[in-house]
């Protein structure tokens, strides 16, 4: 039974929700359903914990593979693995997902089981688009992701969610057939396979890489997303429920930057080099852009949204420097945005529970209501924008290390980035913590409970832990990231020739 259950363990940790789902679909009470949904929440995290304690850190490749034929008349078969690249992700994504469950405990009161069951969909689809090694079994899962946050989104968004939904799904479904035309340009020109790690092996002529290339980055560039395809992104946050704003910033978003990873570098790395320039300065204009935009904002939910455009910005500009620094922290910046926005997320769905506005400006002096509130929002606020020792600047530094071997005016822009950052966060944390309470609502408000405390007390720990520990992290990607740049050509290949600078 040992054997069994380790040489199967990523099987395993994907069959988790969808047993969950069967369960959840024959209940009925909805405090049975809630718990049920947490138990296999938990279960999957148990067993994502199991993963990394044998995930071997040292060895090259893939490991915990398991393959099975599917479609043989297609060459298509079930096949699933993870390194050093995709782990963190699997981790950031089992551990999200209870603590979507545990925050809907009592704001989602309508259709509690469809939602649930949502949420497990959710979990099981993107642990596959983690571990995929069959191209075809990961654009399948790739676009049943884009359902269940549809229905999240319509069903029990907010006032304006039904053109919130309509966005997204157009945005998803553009994206998605971009992709397609890529993977069937692989296959056709990869051998007519749809082996990952097959076609990463080949060689392409120019042609076939420029066309595949585009396809592929125009689909991952709208999922990131990168300007100009993020008008999706604010709508779709600010209507969705607080589960749902957390699963797309948390872990939707990511399937991006990996999609970037997994296929753009390592298949196509003499374009990935050509585009690299371009890719460097949209993601400078990217980080400011999005910087300037939350700055802007009165709302909550949307300042966070736009401050994702620019920590985004972060994980495409390390992923093109083609440098181990940059690379690194860029995986490492997925894994903290999840961690760290998902926290902001959290934190706005506990405050609109309670006062029901969004707005900044009905707060004030939350402080003295909210204390302990008041003070895990100021950690996760100083981690969004990057406050040594915390997680956010571990992974922002390691990019603009890597970047500096590149442009030094690019560190500097980038860094104004991380100056509008501050800027936004500390001045929401001013005017919705400090001074006195603007109204009377904001008077009454209680502080977080025990619920509550589970739901955010769990990524402060891990805000600390990178921030303060990072080694364990880095250790994880670093023979994944050299192999990664052994595999394009060495570090020398980066960005050549760079633009000129003074």
């Amino acid at each position: 039974m040992n054997a069994v259950f380790t040489d199967h363990l990523l099987s395993w940790m994907i069959a988790v929700p969808f047993l969950g789902m069967a369960a959840l679909a024959v209940g009925r009470d909805e405090a049975w359903l809630r718990w049920t949904a947490l138990a296999a929440t938990l279960a999957d995290m148990a067993l994502a914990l199991v993963l990394w304690v044998r995930f071997d850190p040292a060895a090259t490749g893939m490991q915990f593979v398991e393959r099975a034929p599917w479609m043989p008349t297609f060459n298509i078969d079930y096949a699933v693995g993870v390194d050093g690249i995709s782990i963190l992700l699997i981790l950031l994504t089992t551990l999200l997902c209870p603590l979507c469950v545990l925050c809907s405990w009592r704001s989602i009161t309508t259709r509690v089981k469809a939602f649930l069951m949502l949420i497990l969909f959710v979990e099981g689809a993107m642990l596959v688009v983690f571990s995929a090694l069959d191209l075809f079994l990961f654009f399948m899962l790739w676009e049943l992701t884009m359902i269940p946050m549809y229905f999240m989104i319509v069903l029990w968004g907010g006032p304006q969610r039904l053109a919130a939904g309509l966005k997204f799904v157009l945005y998803s479904l553009a994206g998605s057939l971009l992709l397609l035309v890529g993977i069937l340009g692989l296959y056709l020109e990869g051998g007519r396979t749809f082996d990952m790690l097959a076609l990463a092996g080949n060689t392409y002529s120019p042609e076939a890489q420029f066309w595949i290339f585009l396809a592929f980055f125009l689909a991952f560039a709208v999922k990131l997303p990168m300007l100009p395809f993020h008008t999706w992104l604010p709508d779709a946050h600010s209507e969705a429920p607080t589960a749902g704003s957390v699963l797309l910033a948390g872990v939707l978003l990511k399937m991006g930057g990996y999609g970037l990873l997994r296929f753009c570098l390592p298949m196509f790395p003499d374009v990935s080099a050509a585009f690299a320039p371009f890719v460097i300065w949209w993601s400078v204009v990217a980080i400011v852009y999005g910087g300037y935009l939350a700055l802007a904002q009165s709302d909550l939910k949307k300042l966070v949204a736009y401050s994702s455009i620019s920590h985004m910005g972060f994980v495409t500009l390390g992923i093109f420097v083609f440098n181990s620094q940059g690379i690194q922290g860029a995986i490492l910046q997925m894994f903290n945005h999840g961690i760290a926005t998902s926290a902001m997320f959290f934190a706005v769905g506990q405050l609109y529970d309670r006062a029901h506005s969004r707005a900044i400006d009905d707060y004030g002096g939350l402080h003295r209501t909210m204390p302990r509130f008041a003070a895990l929002l100021c950690l996760f606020a100083t981690a969004s924008f990057g406050l040594p020792g915390t997680c956010n600047f571990t992974g922002e530094f390691l990019v603009l290390v890597g970047t500096s071997s590149y442009s030094f005016v690019a560190v500097l822009l980038a860094m104004g980035g991380i100056v509008l950052a501050a800027a936004y966060m500390l001045w929401m944390l001013q005017r919705v913590a400090m001074g006195r309470p603007r109204t009377h609502v904001a008077s009454l408000l209680r502080d977080v409970g025990p619920r509550e405390m589970a739901t955010v007390v769990p990524l402060a720990v891990l805000i600390l832990w990178v921030g303060l520990y990072p080694g364990p992290w880095m250790a994880m990607m670093d023979t994944s990231v050299t192999h990664l740049l052994q595999h394009m050509g060495g570090e020398a290949l980066a960005v050549s020739p760079p633009l000129p600078v003074p």
